[in-house]
């Protein structure tokens, strides 16, 4: 049986993202520390609060109502500051991933209409990001937090200490199914999409979660994803701060050992991560680092046995996988405390519809459709700048093929667009670096559909293991009773695996690779 966590409460979800900040200010203490920041800086509700109304304050002179105000800051204090400042007044933050590249960004600016851009100079020094600077200046204002910090005014300053006792006086007061906050999709597979996401829509996910897993008010989380992906943004920043969770947040989860120093020294009991970054954490931390941890929370990318045996074999900490789309806000499943089964994403969480449709090709399980409170309003595309296009009948069409069990318990087969098509049998490319993972647990794999004359696709498998041989992984699959189809037609060994920033692998970038290494890839690919 699962832990049993508080039963959900729809009320919870009818506020604004400001708004319960505020009320949990009240809750839990308006002096009770809330936030680390990555330089150990610490902020209570109270001062999260009168920093967010001063910022604000200052920011609504140059923006309007309603307007999408881009947020290009690492996860910490400052890039939550900006949200909830934003958010205050009536702007909708709208979270830019500095990784993507300017070609990325400048769909996003125009998909959203963004005109100015709240960033920092020490950001862009630290991270070598003056090219980027200089492209995005082209196309929107960028306003700095220092120079903001330099020039606040009296009234921003009264605004902050009156609307810490009166916020109801200064604060903007949307409904909570107005814009709150926009997301883009990760561009794994191509241009990337808005995500337009309501206040409602994010409060009702974190008291989803809250219903589904058992947290205690003694939890520290450590958040080291980017603030720009919704797992790091709803479940690493807004969650903690909405049920009193301390967050030790981290400004780039590439920092394995200072992420492993600080989960020791801050008593972490709670890590999120996806499978690349907590497997690099677990292998840099010394006897005892991560012992304060009870548990390790996973997304965004399917979770090995590898990493699940190793953490549970050092330090006995619990793994649980999870599932979500940044469409959701972005959690749909997850597994719980006594009700964990390895390769599963565990069960829908509380007030989610799902339904599996049928697919062409495939014999086991269909396509995802999900509706629910934490479903967003719509997608806003770069053809259609500003135009909100809502999912049809309030049904999202995650693109993921996936198979439910008698229990409940959902399992993740792949997308849709990550299966080849062979011979008019559907293929799913997870699958195939599943099994090359099997084989060479220690190396890095993506495998791509081509283009064959004879069969339609074929798979290249692009892999880091400078030894790979095809007929060694032809052999294993054999052996485990898979499907010689996941065998692929060609084994390409490569320095890296392209990787965004959230950890997801690159498939764009992995295509692009194929193309330099292996040189146009012939129509018809010969079976090696």
């Amino acid at each position: 049986m699962a832990e049993s966590a508080p039963a959900y409460n729809p009320a919870h979800a009818r506020r604004t993202i400001f708004g319960a900040l505020v009320e949990s200010g009240r809750a839990f203490g308006k002096k009770t520390p809330i936030l680390v920041d990555g330089d150990e800086r610490t902020l209570s509700y109270q001062e999260l609060t009168r920093a967010s109304l001063a910022l604000g304050h200052a920011l609504k002179r140059a923006t309007a109502s309603g307007e999408a105000v881009g947020v290009l800051l690492p996860t910490g204090i400052g890039s939550m500051v900006s949200v909830f400042a934003l958010s205050a007044y009536g702007r909708v933050p709208a979270m830019l991933n500095f990784t993507a590249g300017f070609q990325s960004l400048r769909a996003a600016l125009r998909a959203a209409n963004i005109k100015s851009i709240v960033t920092a100079h020490r950001f862009i020094e630290v991270g070598k990001l003056e090219a980027l600077e200089a492209e995005l200046k082209k196309h929107a204002t960028l306003v700095y937090l220092e120079d903001l910090r330099e020039s606040l005014s009296a009234s921003d300053k009264a605004a902050a200490a009156l609307g810490s006792f009166f916020p109801w006086l200064f604060a903007a007061h949307p409904s909570p199914d107005a814009p709150a906050v926009i997301l883009f999709t990760s561009g794994t597979e191509g241009e990337p999409k808005g995500v337009v996401l309501s206040h409602a829509n994010i409060l009702a996910n974190v008291e989803q979660v809250r219903a589904h897993v058992l947290f205690y008010r003694t939890d520290v989380v450590i958040n080291p994803l980017p603030a720009f992906h919704s797992f790091g943004l709803t479940v690493g920043c807004f969650m903690p701060i909405y049920l009193g969770l301390k967050a030790v947040l981290h400004p780039s989860p590439r920092q394995p050992h200072e992420i492993v120093r600080r989960i020791r020294e801050h008593r972490v009991t709670i890590l999120l991560g996806t499978d690349t970054f907590v497997s690099q954490y677990v292998r840099a931390a010394a006897d005892g680092d991560l012992s304060s941890l009870r548990l390790a929370v996973c997304g965004a990318e399917r979770l090995r046995d590898e990493t699940r045996q190793l953490i549970k074999r050092k330090y006995n900490v619990e793994l649980l996988e999870g599932y979500g789309v940044t469409e959701a806000a972005p959690v749909i499943s997850a597994n719980q405390v006594g009700a964990n089964r390895a390769g599963s994403v565990g069960h829908v969480v509380p007030h989610m519809e799902c339904r599996i449709d049928p697919v062409e090709g495939i014999h086991e399980g269909g396509r995802l459709m999900v509706k629910g409170p934490n479903v967003m309003l719509g997608y806003l595309r770069p053809e259609q700048p500003g135009k909100i296009v809502p999912p049809e009948d309030g049904w999202h069409d995650t693109g993921d093929i996936v198979s439910m069990d008698e229990e409940g318990f959902l399992d993740i087969r792949g997308r849709l667009k990550r299966f080849a098509k062979i011979g008019g049998e559907m293929v799913s490319l997870t699958v195939v670096e599943n099994c090359a993972s099997a084989l060479w647990p220690d190396h890095a794999h993506a495998a791509i559909a081509v283009p064959d004359g004879r069969k339609g696709e074929a798979v290249v498998l692009m892999t880091t293991n400078p030894d790979a041989d095809r007929g060694d992984l032809l052999v294993w699959v054999r052996n485990h009773g898979v499907p010689e189809l996941a065998v692929p037609k060609r084994v390409i060994p490569v320095s890296d695996i392209p990787v965004l920033g959230t950890g997801k692998t690159d498939y764009v970038g992995v295509a692009k690779l194929a193309s330099e290494v292996a040189g146009t890839l012939p129509s018809s690919v010969p079976e090696l």
